[in-house]
């Protein structure tokens, strides 16, 4: 697979994003509280990958625990389509594309994508979790 340009939104349509991605680099999911409350499935891009179509007043932004990484949602309907922040460990700058805000892309093409677990909740990000949490996340 290649980089493509996917649009997508929140559930209300008042957040539109651009991103190009490749879907066969993978995506992520962690076991942090914020990511497992909310059910994160993303994919990290560059940010010049990455455009917001509709207006920064759209979202309202909430930090948690190091506050390295944001994390914008719909003021409207609370949905989250994205996430940023910069981690050196992990690259530098990114925005990390929630999956299931992507629009029109095929059920079958979603599962194909090769998913990393991540040990956020231990700020462990080189080790992956246990096969009972990979099951829950």
């Amino acid at each position: 697979m290649a980089t493509q340009t996917y649009h997508g939104s929140c559930h209300c349509g008042d957040v539109t994003f651009v991103a190009d991605i490749d879907l066969a680099e993978g995506a992520g999911k962690c076991n942090c509280s914020i990511c497992s409350k909310t059910r994160n499935w993303s994919i990290s891009i560059k940010p010049d990958a990455f455009r917001l179509l509709s207006s920064e007043d759209k979202l309202t932004d909430y930090w948690f625990n190091t506050n390295a990484v944001h994390a914008p949602f719909c003021k409207r309907c609370g949905v989250r389509v994205h996430g940023y922040g910069d981690i050196p460990e992990i690259g530098g700058k990114f925005v990390s594309v929630r999956l299931a805000s992507l629009d029109g892309v095929a059920p079958d093409v979603l599962a194909a994508i090769p998913v990393k677990y991540s040990n956020g909740r231990d700020n462990d990000w080189w080790h992956d979790v246990t096969a009972a949490e990979k099951a829950y996340l």
